[in-house]
């Protein structure tokens, strides 16, 4: 392939900003789901992440499907719930943004984790990421079958050159994740101001 396995996704964040630095929803969603990929490398460790995350922007994407026009920005699926009162549903949009913004602050933790501490395997990476991110809103059940699932982690150096492609991975990793985290805190910073940025899961 040309370039690495984030290539894609880093065109793609070019274009996920309206001329007025508003959020759009098709291309927020496109640039998730060219991150999948890359957790298909991780084999089974990644399975429930994978899932997870595709589910939510499955979710996002029909309810766009639904009124493109309506649902153009982002945070407007959300903006709609609330109103309705629905938001706090766990079929809810709000639900499925909240949670795979969560899903994506757990990779880019991990990625930042994998390019700052060379000397890490796998496992510590993942570990410390998802203590970071993810932890704090997962009840004891999905705890215990993360860790699990953490534990099958791939070799490090493998998992790299999988990674790599053609491109400088380092370096497409570091800018995944300087121009993905300002957009996903903006996620946060919206949910937190319509009082659903502290949801947790059973």
């Amino acid at each position: 392939m040309a370039g690495t396995v984030f290539t894609p996704s880093l065109e793609g964040m070019k274009h996920v900003k309206s001329e007025s630095g508003v959020i759009l929803t098709k291309p927020f969603l496109e640039v998730c789901k060219h991150i999948l990929p890359v957790l298909e490398k991780f084999g089974s460790a990644m399975a429930i992440v994978k899932t997870d995350i595709g589910g939510n922007i499955t979710r996002l994407e029909t309810k766009y499907a639904s009124d493109p026009t309506k649902y153009e920005q982002l945070h407007s699926l959300v903006k709609v719930e609330v109103s309705a009162k629905t938001a706090k549903s766990s079929s809810s949009c709000t639900n499925g943004l909240l949670w795979l913004t969560r899903a994506m602050d757990f990779l880019v933790a991990l990625f930042h984790n994998l390019v700052q501490h060379p000397d890490w395997q796998m496992s510590q990476a993942c570990n410390d990421a998802y203590s970071k991110t993810l932890k704090k809103w997962h009840g004891w059940l999905a705890s215990s079958s993360f860790l699990v699932a953490i534990k099958l982690a791939p070799d490090r150096k493998k998992f790299m050159e999988i990674i790599s492609g053609s491109g400088n991975i380092n370096a497409d990793i570091e800018k995944f994740c300087s121009t993905f985290s300002p957009l996903l805190a903006e996620n946060h910073k919206f949910l937190a101001s319509v009082g659903m940025d502290d949801l947790k899961a059973s």
